[in-house]
């Protein structure tokens, strides 16, 4: 009897293997390695279709924007796997992810594949045995609404990527993109500092003071704060706007601005002064737990408490989901399913007793705005969970850590609340002044937790507020009735500056898209990661500071475009695309009204739009004024400054920015200091005997360097001796006129770089010249080849042709012999950085090659190997926490990309065309 084969296409390897070891012997599974086929680039697209309307986006714009796929070349070894694999097989099932982008990728086999056995789309969001043994008796047609979303948002995408950032390139640089979603969180970072360069500080000063209360048996110390002064209110840093001076609602309600004299004196007569209750309030407290995990909330989280990137967040989470530990991780519901309530309430009762376990399940399901389906939300996997302790010898360092976050949000969410009380005291004093008595009061408040509930296992964390709230957490007061006498142990005034709004974090910037209904969040990692590789965003420590390129890219749009970052447009799309998804909405008939435009409305479609544009000028776009008469300037090669023209008609004056200046840090004093270092012409060292030339040290854009002044030469001069005529190029006398020959280059002087151990301050005549007379010829090898010592980008090193060995050290540069160079070069070469070093890490057997897998260091950063197959760890693959099962997975995918092929020129007698893929 022959036995039914099924094939099962998932995603990713990992996920292929812990399945496959779920499954029977009846079933094959195979990963596709994500998506097979996309839209081409237009180069990329047959010769007849480059002319028509398929031409500019791979998308035909003039008819029904259908799209033209073609199958990623890398990909092309993987489909014919799959292919393969399903000759044999008597049924397919496509188990990719329950997301828009798991049914589009499901489609895409579909319609590449076809398959003529029959085909069932199967689904799950945990890879447990039993839920995958669920989803096998469960399964459903392909959800063809759910791929026209997702193919809606691609070829949206595409629209407004194709034809705003060629937009960008002509007035902005090369080579930078504009994007649906990409653009506005740009706008969000910007707006920010924008506000942090606007702010202006306000200073304040407020008194508080040390107080003894309570009966014999139960004094205790306490602080507490003057609010009232004259039963006006007492300003307090929420008071000031950004521009310095108290709000208008502030001086309607004539808060009381305290100075530095008056604040002092008042401390000093509140000191003299007896105070006494006036009121004692005390209330119950309640804190409820945080609800489950959603993608936004894991990624805000796990960058506040463990300092991982939106990035590393999502990485890290597929590795636990494709490995069985928990659930899927793109989801925006906060909801348990039946069985993970249960599982949640049963843990919570074992570790920490039935009393901390309300009598009814907590139910959540409030979803974020523009929320997609309704999954589950991140939980750990099965219908029991593992505690951390179970499954830490399983898991890398930062999987465990992200998975007990995970873990103790769950079973948190189904604990009681945490129980208390809160108290608030207000005291009364007299302050006697030298121009007469004022009535001053002060308070305190403190809560004290009674039963912790919820808090024994988990307790949310909060991004950084601008204000303090001012209440003492956590702090038990003494019991006072109101009359009591308190003691006065000390009282003291304090300073205080406004500080400016906050910059964004990754967490606070996921929060604000989310709040927004920006962009989808399970895109919100990738996002930030582009706005980062583009040059719009630089990290300095977790906030996201912009560069001035994003200030360039921000203002064309907003000047230009300014639908295309508006905040609630883009929000408004996201409805759109999710009305797409559910069927009430014609994804063609949006698309039109989107590129073409809306006659009903009149709203213009981006394409008359970027047509209607006219001329911009480049200039005032990447022009941002500093302040007296200082002009900020994005160019090219990097931001720089520049003033006016001098009033003799002379050039204005020029500086870099340094890339450690944040826009907000470049004030007008700023500003003048570096145009004032450019402007100086250096320190001179002396004079270059051999030369005559002097020679300065001077700091520049990469660093302090030192070089040579040369003598003006003139203009006249010049040109004649580079044509070997007379004066100003006239024929010799006697002689017939000779062409003018091109002017020749102008000399440019030696520079030369400080060695790191050296000080701009410090270096010295001697240090300069050693440094200007690199490189320095050390010798000739027995061939007559020139060995020479040089100092390079990454350090100091010898060259002999084109052969070069890295040295050591920089002293060596001056000091190395030709012997000890020959010696050097009779070892074998080795590439930079790669001495003989052991291997950074073992991983184990590869499941496939069944060969060794190891992390090693190489030329171009970290990678794993097999001995046969290299794969290049990813930027947020950290060589010291890849897990094995991470490792094969690169490998897996190197080996289905294939060897690198290089580019074959064809002859043009022999031009063919083979369609890669069919138009949908």
């Amino acid at each position: 009897m022959t036995t039914s084969r099924k094939l099962v296409i998932v995603e990713s390897p990992a996920k292929a293997r812990t399945i496959g070891g779920y499954l029977g012997p009846d079933f094959d599974v195979e990963a596709s390695v994500g998506h097979i086929r996309d839209l081409p680039q237009p180069s990329e697209l047959p010769p007849e279709m480059k002319k028509g309307p398929y031409g500019k986006f791979a998308v035909d714009v003039e008819g029904d924007f259908d799209p033209y796929y073609v199958v990623d070349s890398d990909k092309k070894k993987k489909v014919t796997e799959l292919k393969r694999a399903l000759k044999d097989a008597d049924e397919l099932y496509l188990a990719t992810d329950e997301d828009r982008e798991g049914e589009a990728i499901a489609w895409h086999l579909l319609d590449v594949l076809k398959p003529k056995v029959p085909v069932k789309r199967m689904v799950f969001h945990e890879i447990t045995r039993e839920a995958i043994t669920r989803a096998l008796d469960n399964t459903r047609e392909l959800d063809t609404r759910l791929v026209d979303a997702q193919e809606t948002r691609r070829i949206l995408d595409r629209l407004v990527g194709y034809e705003v950032s060629p937009l960008l390139w002509r007035k902005i640089k090369p080579g930078i993109s504009a994007g649906r979603v990409q653009s506005v969180a740009t706008r969000l970072v910007v707006e920010r500092e924008r506000e942090r360069m606007a702010f202006r500080s306000a200073s304040y000063w407020d008194v508080s003071g040390a107080f003894t209360g309570g009966p014999a048996d139960d004094r205790g110390q306490f602080v507490a704060r003057l609010v009232t002064l004259d039963a006006r209110r007492v300003a307090t840093g929420r008071d000031f706007g950004d521009d310095g001076l108290l709000k208008p609602a502030a001086r309607k309600a004539d808060v009381v601005h305290l100075h530095q004299a008056e604040a002092t004196a008042l401390a000093a007569a509140l000191e003299r002064a007896d105070a006494r209750v006036v009121s004692m309030e005390t209330k119950p407290y309640t804190r409820r737990p945080a609800a489950p995990f959603t993608t936004s909330t894991l990624q805000q989280e796990a960058s506040r408490k463990l300092r991982m990137s939106a990035r590393e967040t999502m990485r890290t989470a597929q590795g636990l989901y494709e490995n069985g530990f928990i659930t899927y991780m793109r989801t925006d519901s906060s909801a348990l399913s039946g069985q993970a309530i249960a599982a949640a309430r049963r843990q919570a009762a074992e570790l920490y007793g039935a009393e901390y376990v309300p009598d009814k399940p907590r139910v959540y399901g409030a979803k974020a705005k523009g929320a997609q389906e309704a999954h589950e939300a991140i939980r750990p996997a099965g219908d029991s969970f593992r505690t951390p302790a179970q499954v830490a010898n399983q898991l890398t360092g930062a999987q465990f850590k992200l998975y007990e976050l995970i873990w103790k949000r769950t079973v948190a969410s189904q604990m009681a609340d945490a129980r208390g009380s809160t108290a608030t005291v207000r005291l009364a004093a007299t302050a006697a002044l030298g121009d007469g008595a004022r009535q001053a009061e002060l308070t305190a408040s403190g809560t004290v937790i009674t039963f912790r509930g919820f808090l024994a296992a988990y307790e949310e964390g909060r991004d950084a507020e601008r204000y303090d709230a001012g209440a003492d957490k956590d702090t038990r007061l003494p019991v006072l009735t109101e009359g009591d006498a308190v003691v006065t142990d000390a009282v003291t005034a304090e300073g205080h500056e406004t500080t400016p709004p906050p910059r964004y974090t990754e967490a606070s910037l996921v929060k604000a898209l989310e709040e927004r209904g920006i962009g989808r969040p399970s895109t919100y990692a990738a996002t930030i990661s582009v706005i980062t590789d583009r040059g719009y965003v630089d990290r300095r420590g977790q906030a996201l500071v912009p560069t001035w390129l994003a200030f360039s890219v921000v203002r064309l749009l907003e000047d230009n475009l300014p639908r295309l970052v508006d905040y609630d447009f883009t929000a408004e799309m996201e409805g759109d695309l999710d009305r797409i998804a559910s069927g009430t909405e014609d994804r063609v008939g949006w698309l039109s009204r989107f590129y073409r435009g809306d006659a009903a409305s009149a709203r213009p479609g981006l394409k008359n739009l970027v047509e209607g544009l006219g001329d911009i000028d480049a200039r005032a776009v990447n022009s941002i004024d500093i302040g007296d008469g200082i002009t900020l300037r994005v160019g090219r090669y990097g931001p720089y400054l520049e003033t006016a023209p001098d009033q003799d008609g002379g050039e204005g004056r020029r500086a870099s920015v340094p890339d450690d200046v944040a826009p907000d840090e470049l004030t007008v004093a700023r500003a003048k200091e570096l145009l004032e270092r450019q402007a100086d012409d250096g320190r001179e060292l002396g004079t270059d005997p051999a030369t005559g030339h002097t020679i300065i040290a001077r700091n520049g854009r990469f660093g302090p360097y030192v070089t040579e002044v040369l003598p003006e030469e003139d203009d006249g001069d010049a040109a004649a001796a580079a044509a070997g005529d007379g004066p100003n190029g006239t024929a010799p006398a006697g002689g017939r006129k000779k062409p003018v020959r091109k002017k020749a280059a102008k000399a440019k002087p030696r520079t030369a770089s400080l060695f790191k151990s050296m000080q701009l301050e410090t270096v010295t005549l001697e240090d300069a010249l050693r440094l200007l007379s690199l490189p320095r010829v050390v010798g000739t090898d027995p061939e007559g080849v020139e060995i020479t010592a040089q100092n390079g980008r990454y350090g100091p090193y010898l060259k002999k042709g084109t052969d070069s060995r890295s040295l050591t050290g920089e002293d060596q540069i001056f000091d190395v012999t030709l012997e000890e160079a020959l010696a050097i070069y009779a070892q074998p070469k080795q590439r930079r950085g790669a001495t003989t070093k052991p291997p950074l890490r073992e991983l184990g057997e590869d499941p496939v090659s069944g060969k060794p897998v190891v992390v090693k260091d190489g030329r171009f950063g970290p990678y794993v190997t097999d001995g046969t197959t290299n794969a290049t760890l990813r930027k947020d693959d950290a060589p010291e926490s890849i897990t094995p099962e991470r490792g094969f997975e690169l490998l897996a995918e190197k080996r289905a990309k294939g060897p690198a092929k290089k580019p074959a020129r064809k002859a043009p007698a022999k031009k063919t065309t083979t369609k890669a893929a069919a138009k949908k």
